[in-house]
């Protein structure tokens, strides 16, 4: 990544943030989402706060885990900026899903559920996945 990669993803970012509106998610989000997208291994919360020296621990826990802010501003965002980029009466709206084989029960919704992958009952994640194409670009 280069040094600027920071810099892009709040600029990507920003539109989303203003939505939120809460000061405290505005700067905690981007550090999620850094942490995200890092080439680490671990993405959980604490490996994420412990290479950061900006984000605590304690603050990016109550970030995701009393995360409750209502959802539609973000998606009304996004819908604009995926409509700018690929809409037109020619773009096609792609709801599919797809499923993950999962062993054991330890990650949530593993349960034994057809997985189109194996062509078969097993246990497994299912996750919709919804995609707006137009030629040969797409946008989930």
């Amino acid at each position: 990544m280069n040094e600027d990669w920071q810099a892009d993803l709040e600029r990507w970012l920003s539109p989303y943030l203003e939505d939120l509106g809460n000061k405290t998610r505005r700067r905690m989000c981007p550090a999620y989402i850094a942490g995200l997208i890092r080439p680490d291994d671990r993405k959980s919360i604490q490996p994420m706060a412990a290479r950061s020296d900006a984000i605590p621990y304690d603050r990016l826990h109550h970030f995701i885990g009393a995360g409750l802010w209502d959802s539609a501003p973000l998606e009304a965002t996004l819908w604009k900026q995926a409509d700018e980029l690929l809409g037109s009466d020619r773009a096609w709206l792609i709801i599919d899903d797809t499923a993950l084989p999962k062993k054991g029960r330890a990650s949530v919704g593993v349960a034994p559920q057809y997985a189109t992958a194996l062509g078969k009952n097993a246990n497994c994640q299912t996750l919709v996945s919804v995609t707006l194409a137009s030629g040969e670009v797409r946008l989930c």
